[in-house]
């Protein structure tokens, strides 16, 4: 079934086809060149070498003046310079005198090319001969082309060839470079889709798909998208109404324990209070919990009053100062989530005091007297706060903070102070 969506398969496999039959044909056509210009070097000696064994082969001037009346002109300023490429020999053999030349070219070798009578091919020292009997049989024609010379010739062929092989490579290379980052665009183009893609709307699709072999990874994607959004919104539904139902006893429990502190004997009073302060804190994780699972929802920004949002927080034994010089414009319900679970981490860690500062605009920073943590500790925690890797890194205060800093656009960091802990939430402008 066609899709109609242009295929990677298809562009590329037509794109290289092309190719192919250009490469084929660019170096058949530089070897053909190469070629041609040795066979024509070739054939140019051979018709010299041909020239002048008949030039030695035909009357001199003078016999042909005496036989035609009129003398033979040549032109020396036309005629070629001998070649030392190919030579030729006219040896004659006898018994008594062994090879002696008769006829030669003019950069033959003084000795004969072969000592023996011989016809045919054969390789001499520095040169290839062929020999054929002349008229009469004693005399031998020797032709002769240097060793050097086809060595040339082949090593200059398959030089040609080579260059032109690795030039053309060296442009598919660049073609292909160019035509795969092309074709691999709508994989470029899906991750972007990908990264903008909120898979917690009910919904939400990548759109349609660039080319044929996307579609079903569009599919994959968009359907485990949405069985994702489903399982989220199912668990944080069931989760917020747990929170919920579990915030009213909690007050009453509170209630309770606030009347029996007042009733009850003095010997019993701090067992009672201690009961209270572990009931508010299970308000306060009660509270995180609800903060957690609206951080992935919209925010409701409005300004701030800092110290009015940290004079509602229950914290007992730990006293605050609010230091704010810079207006806040922030979801206050998450803020005062996140700042609850900050305060009780320094109380929980040995701090008594707490100053809560905005350094500059959009940040909000928490800063107490505690013992602190080393230096590694700190590293370690903003790679995991970084990284979102907060099981078995940090605890539920700081991963809570980052998710509402994240849910505001910004991040969670841990500045370096001179005594106890800082916690630094950066605020995207509204």
């Amino acid at each position: 079934m066609k899709s109609g969506l242009p295929s990677i398969r298809t562009r590329v496999t037509r794109a290289l086809l092309g190719w192919s039959v250009l490469w084929t044909l660019s170096v058949s056509l530089a070897v053909c060149l190469a070629v041609q210009q040795e066979i024509d070097e070739l054939l140019d000696d051979t018709l010299l070498a041909a020239a002048q064994v008949l030039d030695a082969s035909l009357p001199t001037p003078s016999e042909t003046s005496a036989v035609a009346g009129t003398p033979k002109e040549t032109n020396e300023a036309t005629t070629p310079a001998p070649s030392g490429r190919f030579t030729w020999q006219v040896v004659e053999y006898s018994p008594s005198s062994g090879a002696r030349i008769l006829l030669a070219s003019p950069l033959a070798p003084t000795h004969p090319l072969r000592t023996t009578p011989s016809t045919g091919f054969a390789d001499v020292p520095a040169w290839r001969v062929f020999g054929t009997h002349l008229a009469g049989g004693t005399h031998l024609l020797y032709v002769a082309q240097s060793q050097d010379e086809r060595r040339e010739a082949k090593i200059e062929v398959a030089l040609s060839a080579a260059l032109a092989t690795l030039a053309i490579a060296l442009l598919a290379h660049l073609w292909l470079r160019a035509r795969l980052r092309q074709e691999l665009l709508p994989l470029e183009h899906l991750a972007e889709r990908l990264a903008r893609h909120d898979p917690l709307i009910l919904g939400a699709t990548l759109g349609a798909a660039e080319r044929a072999e996307l579609r079903p990874v569009h599919a994959a994607i968009d359907a485990l998208t949405d069985r994702l959004a489903r399982r989220l919104a199912h668990e944080r539904a069931f989760t917020a109404h747990a929170a919920h139902s579990l915030r009213t006893p909690l007050a009453g429990i509170d209630a309770q324990l606030a009347v029996a502190l007042r009733e009850c004997p003095a010997q019993l009073q701090p067992r009672l209070q201690r009961v209270r302060s572990a009931a508010a804190r299970l308000q306060r994780v009660v509270t995180a919990l609800l903060t957690l699972f609206r951080s992935g929802v919209d925010l409701r920004r409005q300004p701030l009053d800092l110290a009015s949002l940290v004079g509602r927080l229950p914290i007992e034994g730990l006293s605050i100062t609010v230091e704010a010089s810079q207006t806040l414009s922030a979801d206050g319900d998450l803020l005062a989530a996140a700042l609850l679970n900050l305060f009780d981490n320094a109380l929980r860690n040995g701090a008594s005091h707490v100053i809560v500062s905005t350094p500059a605009s959009a940040a909000l920073r928490v800063h107490d007297d505690g013992p602190g943590v080393s230096a590694a500790r700190r590293s370690e925690l903003q790679e995991a706060i970084a990284a979102q890797a907060y099981e078995g890194h940090t605890g539920l205060g700081l991963m809570l903070a980052d998710l509402v800093a994240r849910a505001h656009g910004g991040r969670l960091s841990l500045p370096e102070v001179d005594r106890g802990f800082a916690a630094e939430l950066r605020l995207a402008q509204a």
